[in-house]
């Protein structure tokens, strides 16, 4: 699974962009900025997110989906307001279920949505 500096990094390529360039149409980013997003050591923020997904000519929610962050605050907020998320993300560790299982759960889960 590529991550979103990866996926960043392709798309820069295959549009023949450099750092600076990308860094420019970005809005005036560093190209050390973006390099560093580009090699996992940063995250850009939603407004950067966004700018460099119209610099790249993709919709943001293709660049979002190769975020690995972990939504903490939002699940802080579910499991505050709902104690059964609390219970299953707590059963989750617990249980040491891998990524690859929750992935291909929630798949399974769009699925049968979509399908009715």
């Amino acid at each position: 699974m590529k991550t979103l500096g990866q996926f960043i990094r392709e798309l820069r390529q295959q549009r023949e962009l450099s750092l600076r360039e990308l860094a420019r149409r970005a809005g005036g980013l560093s190209a050390a900025f973006l390099s560093d997003v580009e090699l996992g050591r940063r995250f850009p923020s939603q407004r950067v997110l966004a700018n460099l997904a119209r610099a790249l000519d993709v919709p943001i929610e293709e660049l979002a989906q190769y975020d690995t962050r972990p939504p903490v605050d939002e699940l802080k907020r579910l499991a505050m307001t709902n104690p059964a998320f609390g219970q299953a993300l707590r059963k989750l560790v617990d249980r040491d279920v891998s990524p690859e299982d929750l992935i291909a759960l929630a798949d399974q889960r769009s699925e049968r949505a979509s399908s009715h």
